[in-house]
């Protein structure tokens, strides 16, 4: 069973696995299944896409170092992800690369990279995406005892083991079902975003020199996909209303890129939060997060580092089904409308006849509602 919504990806994912499986058909028959050795000492994991998934990653790491406590574990991942791993104890390296497939990076770019991989000798590759790219580009040409991966998204042919699919499941879990089928226990969900104190002293400095105080809120308008993000005059009608019910202050997040769109919603607020966009490193935006009251976001990446901070998550979830990247095993509430289109949706373009129904229906008060439930589930007083 493919989990790809995109028909025109889905019809090339077919096409590739048939001309995949005749080619590899000889060789399968004639090969023995693979054993996973317990002196395992080369592990790679393969996650390039997107922030939120690497983050969704790393619960894996623990209990795959755990295992296998002498391997050397290595986590390629994309260039904009990378740092969420620095500091951890259960990776010894991380490899940044942004593959043409999913980035805009130059072909030339991923021959070097390539070359350089197939240098190397891993005992396990996991490809954790479920993605035929990442499958045929980055984990065939390995040099490998053992490949590991799903197959929903294409290109089972190059694994020497599929872990089994469940359709309806968190992200998370899918991740930790490959270390599973490594024979990994998994006894809790540690994230691993670890901060050093130095980089705690200076989420001190930056809220100081803001003049930050707690308890404050904090909000990210944006989104990688433009389908995710709700109205802009919505978003400043509601941090007027979030600002003036419970006066405390209200932080802005946004990457440099969207800056420009925290600036539209401040320009027509009443009153002015504190806009951090474009101004934090994604480990500051993880050390603000923890000392949050609450965060509010679509359903994009730092929904997840808020996740992974504990911090109680409000997430706006439009395109797509939320019980696949909703907050994980946090104090959240996920604020949706119920539109069957939601459960074949790219992302990439809406067909449904009311254009964004999804998240245009939403309501101010249907947040403030949730924000409301979720503060006095916290039984937090605001002063």
């Amino acid at each position: 069973m493919y989990k790809i919504v995109n028909k025109k990806k889905l019809f090339a994912t077919i096409i590739a696995d048939i001309i995949g499986n005749a080619v590899f058909f000889p060789k399968r028959i004639f090969r023995k299944e693979k054993s996973i050795d317990r002196n395992v000492k080369e592990i790679l994991i393969i996650r390039t896409a997107y922030i939120g998934d690497a983050v969704m990653a790393l619960p894996m790491l623990k209990p795959l170092k755990t295992k296998f406590p002498e391997a050397h574990i290595t986590f390629l991942t994309s260039e904009k992800a990378k740092d969420i791993f620095f500091n951890n104890p259960y990776i010894t390296e991380t490899i940044a690369y942004d593959p043409f497939w999913f980035y805009n990076s130059s072909k030339g770019k991923y021959i070097r990279f390539i070359r350089e991989m197939m240098k190397r000798r891993f005992d396990i590759v996991i490809e954790a995406r479920g993605d035929i790219r990442e499958l045929l580009l980055i984990a065939f040409p390995l040099k490998a005892k053992v490949k590991i991966g799903f197959g929903f998204g294409g290109g089972a042919f190059i694994l020497d083991h599929v872990v089994p699919y469940a359709s309806r499941k968190h992200k998370l879990e899918y991740h930790l079902d490959l270390i599973k089928y490594l024979g990994c226990e998994v006894k809790d969900i540690e994230w691993g975003i670890y901060l050093t104190e130095s980089e705690q002293g200076k989420i001190k400095e930056i809220m100081e020199s803001h003049g930050i105080t707690k308890p404050f809120i904090t909000v990210h308008p944006g989104a990688r996909h433009p389908l995710r993000r709700w109205l802009t005059e919505r978003y400043a009608e509601l941090y007027d209303s979030l600002i003036e019910k419970y006066n405390i202050p209200l932080i802005i997040f946004g990457s440099h890129e969207e800056t420009g769109l925290a600036e539209n919603i401040i320009s027509i607020m009443k009153h002015k939060p504190i806009s951090l966009a474009g101004k934090l490193s994604l480990r500051e935006l993880a050390g603000v997060l923890s000392e949050s009251l609450l965060f509010l976001c679509n359903n994009s990446g730092p929904l997840h580092i808020a996740a992974a901070m504990k911090t109680p998550v409000v997430v706006l979830h439009g395109p797509s089904k939320s019980y696949w990247d909703a907050p994980y095993g946090n104090i959240s509430r996920i604020v949706e409308k119920d539109f069957s289109c939601r459960d074949n949706c790219d992302e990439n373009s809406c067909l449904n006849k009311r254009f964004h129904a999804c998240m245009n229906d939403i309501t101010v008060e249907d947040v403030l509602s949730a924000v409301d439930d979720i503060l006095n589930t916290l039984n937090r007083q605001i002063q």
